[in-house]
């Protein structure tokens, strides 16, 4: 098996560590690439500090792979050496269930999807993520990344993308409709993007206007501040859709009155704490909370394939795999604009 350098974490409250790692020799099904850039999503900072729970150290973090196709199985039909690839948050799934059949993979009910790292193959190992410098998955779970998207820049969308891209699709976003955002950050600023393309009436709602002239850059037509009450009063029953990005603790009463009549608040963040929701404004108005994970292979990959015809890219960082643990500072400190992406070949060889 082959042997490939990557950055990995040992324990909850350590830095990433340069180490190496095994990949499987390719299979029968299986797509070996080179990782050209892998993102930094909030998720592996979540996941390497235990946060959602111990993982099984040491793990490799990246969820967000772009890279070129340098090997495939014998009964590989979708894809050649050369290709430009990408993986998003998972790599395998039950392939069985209603779900799966539906191309809903994320939502797997037999056994869940396996993560991209952090999970357990088909194989009994743990999977290990993208910061590294080669990856083998099943080519059923490979994308096809479009010419029109650079590599740098597509990573981010095969977590950030497709989260903000799927709920937009699913609640039918398009012209005549008004959607709020909450928070400017890395999910944020592509909802914004991807909303304004799909031809909706686009709403930033930050906590300040420190990042006004971005939002209005981005495609919002308007920004407001909920440090400021009276954007709760001149915005009520504004909205069809409002996507909340942030893993903060809310008060979801003052924004489900934002809402129109069978408006609907989409979580996307995960906060640690639970979410208190008060039944009046759901009554009132007939208004819904719910609930978005990722998206499917066919849905991915038909966010990038909408990403190259619109001209969609994520505002990106890109750094060297030295400066991981300062981006992780960082990013919690919410100092980048606006995801963070590992340049990572320096990791190819051992």
């Amino acid at each position: 098996m082959p042997t490939v350098s990557a950055y990995a974490a040992t324990a909850p409250d350590t830095p990433l560590t340069r180490t190496t790692i095994t990949r499987r020799d390719p299979g029968p099904h299986d797509v070996a690439f080179d990782i050209a850039f892998a993102g930094i999503c909030h998720s592996d900072i979540h996941t390497v500090k235990g946060e959602w729970g111990l993982p099984q150290y040491p793990v490799v973090p990246g969820h967000e792979i772009a890279g070129i196709v340098t090997a495939v199985g014998p009964e590989v039909t979708k894809f050649r050496v050369g290709d430009r690839v990408g993986v998003g948050c998972f790599v395998d799934s039950c392939r069985e269930c209603a779900n799966c059949q539906a191309g809903l993979e994320q939502y797997c009910t037999g056994g869940g999807m396996i993560g991209t790292y952090a999970g357990v193959g088909r194989d009994g190992q743990p999977t290990q993520g993208g910061y590294s410098g080669s990856i083998v998955v099943d080519e059923n779970y490979v994308l096809s990344i479009p010419d029109e998207i650079p590599l740098d820049a597509a990573a981010p969308l095969l977590c950030a993308g497709v989260t903000t891209y799927s709920p937009l699709r699913h609640w039918n976003v398009g012209p005549g409709k008004r959607i709020a955002v909450i928070g400017l950050g890395g999910l944020g600023h592509m909802a914004v993007k991807l909303g304004a393309a799909m031809g909706a009436e686009v709403t930033v709602l930050s906590q300040s206007l420190k990042k006004m002239e971005d939002g209005l850059r981005l495609g919002a037509r308007h920004y407001h501040a909920t440090s400021d009450r009276q954007t709760f009063k001149d915005l009520r029953n504004r909205f069809d859709v409002i996507l909340n990005t942030v893993s903060a603790s809310l008060d979801l009463g003052a924004y489900l009155n934002l809402l129109t009549l069978d408006g609907t608040l989409v979580e996307l963040g995960m906060p640690e704490q639970a979410l208190t929701v008060p039944p009046s404004p759901l009554v009132r108005m007939r208004r819904s909370v719910t609930g978005s994970l990722i998206g499917g292979i066919a849905e991915t990959q038909e966010m990038l394939n909408f990403c190259a015809q619109h001209g969609v890219q994520p505002e990106i960082e890109v750094i060297e795999p030295d400066y991981i643990n300062t981006a992780y500072e960082r990013v919690l400190a919410s100092d980048v604009r606006y995801r963070f992406v590992i340049d990572t070949a320096s990791l190819r060889q051992p």
